[in-house]
């Protein structure tokens, strides 16, 4: 059981702020880092100096958002106790997982009908909701920062390298020769753009 955890807000869209929260008799015994006049007492000791103003405002700023998305796009026969602000936000996830689990078939079958292209990860049709929209690859013996140029001259734009997953990489003997191609789909991406990314893909093979 985790009784102090941490979130990262970038990972939902948000700015690079972080939030600690946890169980308050816990959060009192932890040992917090801080200047001498800072205070002792939660929230405080762990909040030395300004706060980031504007982070925790793009956060909320974040959140309302994912509420907006479960407004406009949720179910609203979602099953589950849920209510208010929480009922909201999980319409709006539920309703991008379905979006992304398409993103994510139509880009398997895209990337599976290059010849030359190897994908890594799972592949299994069947699976797809195990794994999200992001899909790392190699193409040919080309080396992947020269794919992500290539595609970046028809204004698609992805990461190469080991995106500091370092030991991935090491383990699939691709560090050494320039890491993958990583694409990723999100929820603002549309099918059309997958096929734009298929069609590109299909000219770099072809050299």
């Amino acid at each position: 059981m985790c009784l102090v955890n941490c979130v990262a807000e970038y990972k939902f869209f948000g700015p690079h702020a972080g939030i600690l929260f946890g169980k308050q008799e816990l959060l009192e015994k932890l040992f917090a880092y801080k200047v001498r006049p800072a205070t002792n007492s939660l929230p405080g000791k762990f909040e030395t100096g300004t706060q980031n103003h504007e982070g925790i405002a793009g956060v909320l700023g974040a959140i309302e958002y994912f509420q907006w998305i479960g407004k406009e796009f949720g179910n609203d026969r979602l099953e589950g106790d849920y209510q208010d602000r929480r009922l909201e936000l999980k319409k709006g996830m539920t309703a991008i997982h379905a979006y992304e689990l398409k993103l994510s078939q139509a880009l398997l079958t895209a990337l599976e009908s290059v010849p030359g292209l190897h994908l890594y990860g799972l592949t299994d049709p069947n699976r797809l909701a195990d794994r999200v929209a992001t899909f790392s690859f190699r193409l040919k013996d080309l080396h992947p920062r020269v794919v992500a140029e290539k595609l970046a001259q028809e204004g698609i734009y992805v990461w190469d390298g080991n995106y500091y997953a370092l030991n991935v990489t090491e383990r699939l003997g691709v560090e050494e020769s320039g890491g993958m191609v990583r694409v990723g789909a999100v929820h603002y991406n549309t099918l059309e753009e997958v096929e734009r990314l298929k069609a590109a893909l299909l000219k770099i093979a072809a050299g």
